[in-house]
């Protein structure tokens, strides 16, 4: 009877690390914000540059919006 049990709470693990592995895969969001997290804190100066780089190409973006509707 042991053995079973064993069987039982070996495949309920293994089913619990699956469901673990495919929610990690499927929440982007989540995996982004680690990956920030991660960039942020081991190299702070490539952070920064994206950052500043992003910023540049949405105020870009903005001022050709407001460009164009101001024709």
């Amino acid at each position: 009877m042991t053995t079973d049990r064993s069987d039982v709470d070996r495949a309920r693990a293994e089913l619990a690390a699956t469901l673990d592995a495919i929610e990690y895969k499927l929440n982007a969001p989540k995996r982004a914000t680690q990956r920030v997290k991660t960039l942020a804190s081991q190299n702070p100066l490539a952070f920064t540059g994206v950052v500043v780089g992003v910023a540049a190409a949405v105020g870009g973006v903005v001022w050709g919006i407001a460009r164009l509707t101001r024709r």
